[in-house]
């Protein structure tokens, strides 16, 4: 059944650790203000309680409960459901969390971090549960920040009955350009995380600098079922989002399971020409100066050396944010998408998110219309367009092994810790 449900991204301004006591009666203001403008669900960011830059020293287990009792108070008085990060005491250790708190001020349940990104891995233990979370509004599927980054976890959350997506989030940037402030989810993944599971999508962020090491993006965000944006936060200034999105009509986009032959690396560098055409005439080839020409008709491709390091696919399989895993840790390096979606823009977008999240080259071929090709980077390194009907780029199957994307950040090992079997 179809329902709306008002939901706020608080978007909050940095503070250090040492002083959340000073600025937590800050936050239960805007708190407040957003539960005035009438929203149902309010998400704050991760590691709101007490911060997000952590540190060695102890964390009191009585201000974390007096933040709880604060926020259950809050629930209470408004009927808003809240979710917001914070450290979590267990006998494991701490846990980078979010709580969501009911709307009746109980304490619903919370997540734990799976994917820890960092100098999260100092201070925390990885999260080994993904569930959605039931409330008095329906099923939550909460992640935080990182596990943004790692497509299974989603789609589990999805597939085990959330009926949207909730990321309390603190989404940094490397500052290279101060103007526009850069990150790979709040830029791309978000967007595609909504389309690909077919659901809502809040997040909601920092602005401003922590501890003078850490600068966070802001561009909280709502996102409808269709990837499309309704809200997005500024870079730089603390804001309340509001919008309504639609619950109850996920359409997750799934493909069957597949159980790839593990594959042979590629060693060598290779020069691959791309064309939209069925074929490459023989003095185009030449000029493109290419080992291999990866055309629209399969038949006509050239062999590449090694074929066991080369899957082609089609749409269902690479819409499926689990499609392509089985491929990634089969070892495989380069992807072929022959695909007849027409929307440019959402194959852009999902070619480059598959590449990013599984550190893979991948080309798409759309045919008689365009071909481009994505490093694991997420870069569109070449691509045809209007008269040019051929292009070319070096397959570099070494960057493919390049999987820690952080210190102490293991895309494979985030990949292996969520097999699709699990969902």
């Amino acid at each position: 059944m179809l329902r709306s449900l008002r939901v706020a991204a608080v978007q909050l301004e940095a503070h250090d650790r040492d002083a959340f006591e000073l600025r937590w009666p800050h936050i239960c203001t805007r708190i407040h203000e957003a539960a005035l403008r009438g929203a149902q669900l309010i998400v704050l960011p991760e590691g709101t309680v007490p911060a997000y830059v952590l540190g060695h020293e102890p964390v009191a287990s009585e201000l974390l409960q007096a933040a709880l009792d604060d926020v259950q108070s809050l629930a209470r008085s408004h009927g808003a459901i809240i979710v917001y990060g914070t450290v979590r005491l267990s006998a494991q250790g701490l846990h980078n969390s979010a709580y969501v708190v009911d709307a009746n001020g109980s304490l619903a349940g919370y997540a734990d971090k799976c994917f820890l990104w960092h100098f999260d891995r100092q201070w925390f233990s990885a999260g080994s549960t993904i569930a959605p979370i039931d409330t008095s509004l329906g099923k939550l599927g909460v992640l935080i920040c990182a596990d943004g980054r790692i497509p299974t976890i989603g789609r589990a959350l999805v597939d085990r009955g959330a009926e949207m997506l909730v990321m309390p989030t603190a989404w940094v940037t490397s500052g290279r350009n101060p103007h526009e402030l850069e990150n790979v989810q709040a830029d791309l993944l978000a967007a595609v995380r909504a389309r690909e599971n077919g659901v809502p999508f809040v997040a909601a962020n920092k602005v401003g600098v922590e501890r003078a090491c850490v600068a966070y993006c802001g561009k909280s965000q709502i996102l409808g079922a269709n990837g499309m944006p309704l809200a997005k936060a500024t870079q730089h200034d603390a804001q309340t989002l509001i919008e309504d999105v639609t619950l109850g009509d996920a359409r997750p986009l799934r493909a069957p399971s597949l159980k790839p032959k593990p594959s042979r690396a590629f060693t060598r560098d290779l020069r691959i020409a791309i064309t939209p055409d069925g074929e490459l005439p023989a003095p185009l080839k030449d000029v493109a100066g290419a080992d291999h020409v990866v055309t629209a008709d399969p038949l006509a491709d050239d062999r590449l050396s090694d074929a066991a390091a080369v899957a082609a696919v089609e749409d269902d399989l690479i819409q499926d944010p689990g499609g392509l895993v089985p491929y990634r840790l089969a070892g495989y390096q380069l992807i072929v998408w022959r695909t007849d979606l027409n929307d440019r823009e959402w194959l852009r977008a999902l070619a480059r998110a598959r590449a990013i999240e599984l550190r893979l080259f991948i080309i798409v071929v759309c045919k008689f219309e365009f071909a481009f090709a994505v490093d694991p980077d997420g870069t569109v390194v070449c691509g045809t367009f209007d008269g040019l009907r051929v292009a070319a780029f070096v397959f570099s199957p070494q960057r493919t092994t390049h999987t820690i994307v952080a210190p102490w950040t293991d895309i494979l090992e985030g990949l292996q810790r969520v097999p699709l079997e699990y969902s």
